[in-house]
C-alpha cells in the first residue's frame, strides 16, 4: 500500500456501540414487550443521510417474509435504515406475515421521514408465530436513536446469545480516517450457507452500491460463510452494510479500496469467531486451517466439511484428540487429495505426516484443552489457504435445544 493508505491489522473485539461509531449513524434498543423475558427486543439502525447498501441473505428454501421484503428494498443499493425484532421470527407466517414486514417498515419510514422502500427489516426468534403486531405498533414511533446507541442495538437484537458481539476497525486513505462497525447475533442454527446470522454493518467511508457489493460478498465468504455450530442453516439469515460517505472524500477504489475490503474483512472476522465461541452449550471455538490446497475454494470446502463434523466436535468437548475423525472428514469434502503428502496439526504437534506420527495421546490431549483449539491439514498440493470456525458439541446443546420452546 502506498503511504496514503493505511488499514488497521486487527479489529477491536471490545467495540461497545460499533455500529454507532462511523460518523453520521444512530441507533437504540427497546423492549417491545415481544420476548416474555421482558429483555430487549425491538432495535432501530439509521443512517443521518442516504446511504449505499449492500446485503446477503440465506439460501434455506423455508425463508422468512422479513427476508423476502429487504431482498426487494435492498436490491436498489441504497437504505437509509434497519427495523429488527427479536424473540419471534415471522416464518412460515404466509401473507399475514409479509404484511406485518412491510408495516413494520412504513412504521420505520413514518418516523424517519423517509420510503418504505428505504427501510431494511428483519426478525430473529422462533418460528411459525405471527407478530404481535399491537405491541410493534404502539413501540415503533417511541424509537429515539442516538448516536451512542449502538451498543442497545447490539442487544436487542439477541436471542440465545450469552454475550453482544460487537466489533470495529479504522483505515485511512488520503489523510482521512474512515471507520467500520459491525455487530452480529446467532449461537445456534449457523452453518455456511450466508449469511448464517443476522449482522448489520456501517461505514463513512464514500462507496459506489455495486463496488461495496463486491467487498462486501468477499468479505462474508472469507467470515461468515466460514463459522458453523451445527450444521444447520436460518430461515432469517441476513447480513447488511450501510456507506453513507459522512467522513467526505473521493469513492473509494484501488489501493484504498483494498484498505477498505481488508479492515471489513477483520470486523467480519472477529465477529465469526465471536459467534463460534459462543455457540449454544459450546466450551471452546475450534479454528480449522486447511493449506496446501490448488485453490481457496478447495481448501475452504476441506475446512467447512471438517469444522462441522459432530464426530471431532463430541471428541474434542472431551478432549479426545482423535486426528482420524479430521481425515475422515476431510475425505468426504469432494476434493481429490493425496493421503501420503497430508500433514495434519494439533497445535504444533504434527499428529499425521502421510502416516501416524505417534505422538503420545495425552500430549496430544493437552492441546485441547484451552478455549480454541487450533488444528491445521496441510494437503500438500498447492499455495491455497482457508480457515473454518466452530465449536465443540457438548450434553449442553442437546439439553438446551430440547428445551427450547415449540
Amino acid at each position: 500500500m502506498s503511504q496514503s493508505i493505511h488499514a488497521a491489522l486487527s479489529a477491536d473485539p471490545n467495540a461497545d456501540g460499533a455500529v454507532t461509531r462511523a460518523q453520521g449513524f444512530s441507533a437504540c434498543g427497546f423492549t417491545a414487550g415481544i420476548k416474555e423475558s421482558g429483555l430487549p427486543d425491538l432495535a432501530l439502525l439509521i443512517s443521518d443521510r442516504p446511504a449505499t447498501a449492500a446485503a446477503v441473505y440465506t439460501q434455506n428454501q423455508s425463508t422468512a417474509a422479513p427476508v423476502h421484503i429487504s431482498k426487494a428494498h435492498s436490491a436498489n443499493g441504497a437504505l437509509r435504515a434497519a427495523i429488527v425484532n427479536s424473540g419471534n421470527a415471522n416464518c412460515a407466517t404466509g401473507d399475514q406475515g409479509l404484511a406485518d414486514a412491510r408495516e413494520m417498515t412504513q412504521l420505520t419510514a413514518s418516523l424517519l421521514g423517509c420510503e418504505p422502500d428505504d427501510v431494511f427489516v428483519n426478525s430473529t426468534g422462533i418460528i411459525g408465530h405471527y407478530l404481535p403486531m399491537a405491541l410493534l405498533r404502539a413501540a415503533i414511533p417511541q424509537l429515539s436513536p442516538t448516536s451512542d446507541g449502538g451498543a442497545d442495538f447490539a442487544r436487542s437484537i439477541m436471542t440465545t446469545d450469552t454475550f453482544q458481539k460487537e466489533a470495529v476497525a479504522t483505515f485511512e486513505a488520503n489523510g482521512i480516517t474512515y471507520t467500520i462497525g459491525g455487530c452480529a447475533k446467532g449461537a445456534g442454527m449457523i452453518h455456511p450457507d450466508m449469511a448464517t446470522l443476522l449482522a448489520f454493518f456501517t461505514t463513512d467511508a464514500p462507496i459506489s452500491a455495486d463496488v461495496l457489493d463486491a467487498s462486501f460478498r468477499y468479505a462474508m465468504d472469507r467470515s461468515f460463510n466460514m463459522v458453523t455450530i451445527d450444521g444447520d442453516t436460518s430461515t432469517n439469515d441476513s447480513s447488511v452494510i450501510l456507506a453513507n460517505g459522512a467522513a467526505g472524500g473521493e469513492s473509494l477504489g484501488g489501493e484504498a479500496l483494498d484498505a477498505f475490503t481488508a479492515a471489513l474483512l477483520e470486523v467480519a472476522t472477529t465477529l465469526a469467531k465471536m459467534m463460534a465461541r459462543d455457540g449454544e452449550g459450546a466450551t471452546k471455538r475450534i479454528s480449522m486451517t486447511v493449506s496446501g490446497a490448488n485453490t481457496w475454494e478447495d481448501a475452504r470446502d476441506v475446512a467447512r466439511t471438517i469444522v462441522v463434523s459432530p464426530l471431532l466436535k463430541a471428541a474434542l468437548s472431551k478432549y479426545d484428540p482423535n486426528w482420524g475423525r479430521i481425515l475422515m472428514a476431510a475425505g468426504r469434502a469432494g476434493v481429490p487429495y493425496d493421503l501420503d503428502q497430508v500433514r495434519i496439526w494439533i497445535a504444533d504437534l504434527c499428529v499425521f505426516d502421510g502416516t501416524a506420527t505417534n505422538v503420545p495421546e495425552e500430549e496430544a490431549s493437552a492441546k485441547t484443552q484451552g478455549e480454541e483449539v487450533f488444528l491445521r491439514m496441510d494437503l500438500g498440493q498447492g499455495d491455497a489457504e482457508a480457515t473454518a470456525w466452530g465449536c465443540d458439541l457438548t450434553e449442553e446443546y442437546v439439553r438446551f435445544n430440547a428445551d427450547y420452546v415449540t
